[in-house]
């Protein structure tokens, strides 16, 4: 049964949703996938948000652009925590998605990343689940531990060789 739903409206939101997959699978928790257009097939949409929790879901990942009502409409619907990826757009960089998703009224929140902050989303929702499942706490703190060890080689290969050979 999967514990995250990962959603988006179009196939073009797709780069970025993956990144949100990808560090769930890095963590080990199961997941289910859907385009699922709110605008566009209202009634499936519906359908999904309404049946997310009988399917096991405890958080929604929702990516959206433009009017960005996705992430907002599932958070209407589906009575656990919904987190909004807010995806760049051509016409206004994504700043149109980001303030449809983090402008809702009171009582329908929705946690929202950075523009195209798919990664994050993913983090996010494990921190989430984390709070009750002290074995994925303990994978998250490693995945910490390995960022960490990352930029601490980054600077070790930056002062060996210096800004202008920095590859």
């Amino acid at each position: 049964m999967a514990q995250v739903g990962i959603v988006m409206g179009s196939d073009s939101d797709m780069p970025v949703m993956a990144k949100a997959a990808d560090i769930l699978d890095q963590l080990g928790i199961s997941y289910e996938m859907r385009i699922i257009s709110a605008h566009r097939e209202p009634d499936e949409f519906f359908e999904y948000a309404r049946t997310a929790e009988d399917k096991g879901f405890k958080v929604i990942i929702a990516g959206a652009g433009m009017a960005a009502h996705l992430p907002g409409m599932c958070a209407a619907i589906f009575p656990m925590p919904v987190i909004g990826i807010p995806m760049h757009t051509t016409s206004l960089g994504g700043r149109d998605s980001l303030y449809s998703i983090v402008q809702m009224p009171t009582g329908i929140p929705v946690a929202t990343v950075a523009i195209n902050g798919g990664a994050n989303a993913g983090i996010l929702a494990a921190k989430i689940l984390a709070t009750s499942d002290a074995a994925l706490l303990e994978k998250l703190k490693n995945y910490t531990k390995t960022l960490k060890e990352t930029v601490i080689e980054k600077d070790k290969r930056l002062q060996e060789v210096g800004y202008k050979n920095y590859n």
